[in-house]
């Protein structure tokens, strides 16, 4: 395991557990306690945590700030990469497919880019990410819809009641979700009053919700919350996810990929 998916689940774990420490990270990934130490320094000065005399706890209960669209595309890179890999297998044969605004769900994006091959020529893409639907126009994807509206700048996501308009008579087959945090008891949530309505009305308007979802959300809250655990069908994650909320999702009926 390299450093940077030995910070990121030990980010996650922070998250969930509510504290953790040195000792027991030292002993759960065998290194030593010092490369424990460095990487919670890491993590406190990212703001993934804080540190603590002997560990690390949360940094905060729920999330306030929502972090530019460039530098999440720069963050847990291989994880990312391997969700939006996965959920390619869950693009139906024809029909609308929904893509949200985000980091994660761009990586399905690259996905289909790469071998376009692997898309039915039936499948149409709608979505409110300017990225996106740039990435699946370069790559020769005839059937892309970019919705109107106003683009926010801090995540390229085209928001407001234009976009929700035109939502409002589409329906989906598949809806790919992204998150900023999961938790059991707040569900998906995001900083962003706007952004999360258009996110509730793709859920709203698709036979089937699929959350991806990296494993440094699981555990956070930020202010405004989208969706239960019990709207979505199935999650794409990755091997650091807990085994707590994998236990949980399966137990509700929920699918998880990925992991």
């Amino acid at each position: 395991m390299n450093s940077e998916e030995r910070r990121r689940q030990i980010a996650s774990l922070t998250a969930v557990n509510g504290r953790v420490t040195v000792v027991e990270l030292a002993e759960r990934f065998n290194v030593t306690p010092e490369t424990i130490r460095r990487d919670l320094t890491v993590l406190d000065d990212d703001g993934a945590l804080h540190r603590v005399h002997g560990g690390a706890v949360p940094s905060n209960d729920y999330q306030t700030r929502q972090t530019p669209l460039d530098v999440r595309s720069s963050t847990s890179t291989a994880a990312k990469i391997s969700i939006g890999r996965a959920a390619v297998g869950l693009l139906p044969d024809s029909g609308l497919v929904f893509l949200d605004a985000g980091s994660t769900t761009a990586m399905l994006a690259d996905a289909v880019a790469e071998d376009p091959s692997r898309v039915s020529p039936e499948v149409s893409f709608l979505t409110n990410c300017l990225p996106i639907a740039v990435r699946l126009g370069a790559a020769g994807i005839e059937k892309v819809e970019l919705l109107g509206g106003r683009i926010r700048p801090n995540t390229q996501a085209v928001i407001g009641d234009t976009t929700l308009r035109a939502l409002a008579v589409q329906h989906a087959e598949v809806a790919f979700i992204g998150t900023n945090a999961l938790s059991l008891e707040h569900g998906l949530s995001t900083t962003d009053a706007q952004e999360a309505a258009v996110k509730r009305a793709m859920i709203a308007n698709a036979a089937m919700v699929v959350a991806m979802c990296d494993s440094t959300k699981f555990g956070r809250d930020y202010l405004v919350s989208f969706a239960t655990v019990d709207e979505v069908d199935v999650i794409v994650t990755d091997d650091g996810a807990p085994d707590r909320y994998l236990d949980s999702f399966r137990d509700a009926g929920i699918a998880v990929l990925g992991n």
